[in-house]
């Protein structure tokens, strides 16, 4: 089971803009370096929409592999965006924090994993149940990295 290792709040003061460099790169075939322009990016900016409703999580797990979450990547949570059918939400299930997709069938709620070694939990009254938030981004290194 994927699950949520530490909580971080976004600071609305803190800003750090880098460096955008212009033409986009090519992940097909390279393009020729021509007209490179700079711009700021403050990632903050540019990923946060809700910032008083918005929070970091670092989770633990895999079972949330086929979705392109794995263990200790951080993702970005907003709990001022509504969570819709198909939404990767994190919720509180009896007490313990969970990375999963919320799901609709009919007139029954789920939270399906995104691997198919975790079966789904259904959200019913005899689990204590609260949606959190739903991730927006979602932060990990790239392999080779230590």
């Amino acid at each position: 089971m994927l699950k949520v290792t530490s909580i971080h709040p976004i600071s609305e003061e803190e800003t750090l803009e880098l460096p955008l460099f212009y033409p986009k790169v090519s992940a097909g075939f390279p393009s020729p370096a021509e007209n490179y322009f700079e711009e700021r990016l403050d990632l903050n900016t540019a990923l946060i929409k809700h910032p008083a409703a918005t929070f970091y999580v670092r989770v633990e797990g895999d079972s949330m592999v086929d979705a392109g979450i794995f263990s200790g990547d951080i993702l970005i949570i907003d709990r001022a965006i509504p969570p819709q059918n198909g939404s990767i939400v994190i919720a509180a299930i009896d007490g313990e924090l969970t990375v999963k997709r919320l799901q609709r069938k009919k007139s029954r709620l789920f939270l399906l994993p995104d691997n198919a070694d975790y079966p789904p939990i259904e959200i019913n009254k005899e689990n204590d149940t609260m949606i959190w938030g739903v991730a927006t981004y979602n932060i990990h290194k790239l392999l080779g990295l230590t």
